[in-house]
């Protein structure tokens, strides 16, 4: 009995370290810690009970996880749809990206002129298959299409 419960704190040790291991590199999801100590063939009710514990020291956050992804992707240049997506993907939710955004870039629009001009410089007469190209581009990088709308608007891109 005492053997097995000495063999416990070993694996639950074990865990912590891993976690700690992996938190100091970068900020990870509860969802990613969890995925990558299972791969490790650790026992998931073990697991649980060590992230839930660094959870509650402060070690592991997923609001902190949120901003730092958001904040990268939103400097590569991705909207909020695309971000909202990867975040949820990588069983974080919940969040407000909009402070993050604000915080990073200034505001959604910010961004996607950003982008915009970034790719396709000042181009004001665009016949529609150009239109359509560009505005696919943007739809692909997250943002919605009222957005790429209200862009071509006050860009006064024409076709």
């Amino acid at each position: 009995m005492v053997k097995n419960q000495e063999d416990q704190k070993s694996r639950l040790k074990q865990i912590e370290q891993t976690c700690v291991r992996l938190l100091a590199m970068r900020e990870h999801s509860q969802t990613e810690l969890l995925n990558k100590l299972l791969a490790k063939g650790f026992e998931k009710n073990e697991c649980l009970a060590v992230i839930e514990d660094l959870t509650l020291q402060g070690w592991q956050s997923d609001l902190r996880y949120a901003e730092s992804y958001a904040r990268y992707r939103i400097q590569k240049g991705y909207g909020p749809i695309y971000v909202a997506y990867e975040l949820k993907k990588k069983g974080v939710s919940g969040f407000s990206l909009d402070e993050i955004v604000q915080k990073t870039i200034g505001s959604w629009m910010a961004l996607l002129e950003q982008v915009y001009i970034k790719k396709y410089g000042y181009d004001a007469l665009l016949d529609h298959n150009e239109w359509a190209r560009r505005s696919l581009f943007l739809m692909q990088r997250g943002f919605p299409s009222s957005m790429i709308s209200t862009l071509f608007e006050h860009l006064n891109i024409k076709l």
